[in-house]
């Protein structure tokens, strides 16, 4: 049977050259993502100097740019909101406070006072930031930023209780329990504190880390 010319596979037909991949899609992506990060790091500045109720335009002062241009990589306002959230808790938040429980401390008061502490200096060193994160707490099918931070510290805190229970042979099924019980509690009166200001910010730490530490030491088992 006489063969086809040019049909793959046939000897002395090379097979049609395949096309170049088109590395314009992925510079455009590429471009679009550092530009929404550029966009997100002036709505960040426009929050710290403006305050929660930051708007598009004055991110868009912020960034050197028109609301248009904006409008070009979020959606909406609410989408760009999102961004801000996203970027406190990745860069500022989690960090800070998942930072202090992964350092190795013999003391477990001195763990959660470092923590406890962080948690404090965060507030004084970005009121605004924090201000912004509770102002979006609760809306309406959106991302919770205290509610995820809460979940990840208290997760974490979690893991280290279960630990110290286990290593002792003791039951450790009030590990999540008992880390909730402080996550929240120091939450709280912070958040309380930060409008209150009843006391300096060291006796706050020093007042929350003796409760904290109070309690967990009444339950965790004494290190060897």
């Amino acid at each position: 049977m006489q063969q086809v010319a040019g049909a793959p596979g046939v000897s002395g037909t090379p097979d049609a050259p395949k096309a170049a991949p088109d590395g314009r899609r992925a510079r455009w992506t590429e471009h679009r993502r550092a530009r929404r990060e550029d966009l997100v790091d002036a709505a960040v500045a426009a929050v710290r100097e403006v305050g929660p109720d930051f708007s598009v335009d004055d991110v868009g002062r912020s960034a050197g740019v028109s609301k248009t241009v904006i409008y070009r990589y979020f959606s909406d306002k609410d989408e760009l909101i999102d961004a801000v959230l996203e970027r406190i808790s990745r860069a500022i938040l989690l960090p800070r406070l998942l930072g202090e429980l992964a350092v190795d401390r013999r003391d477990d008061r001195e763990r959660l006072r470092a923590v406890v502490a962080a948690f404090v200096a965060l507030i004084e060193d970005e009121p605004a930031l924090y201000r912004f994160a509770y102002a979006q707490t609760g809306r309406a099918g959106r991302a919770d930023l205290v509610a995820a931070t809460e979940h990840a510290v208290a997760t974490a805190l979690g893991g280290l209780i279960a630990e110290r229970l286990t290593q002792a042979g003791r039951p450790a099924e009030g590990a999540m329990t008992w880390a909730y019980g402080v996550v929240g509690m120091v939450q709280l009166a912070a958040h309380w504190w930060s409008v209150a200001r009843t006391v300096p910010a060291a006796d706050l730490v020093d007042q929350l880390t003796a409760l904290a530490d109070g309690g967990l030491g009444t339950l965790l088992p004494p290190r060897s």
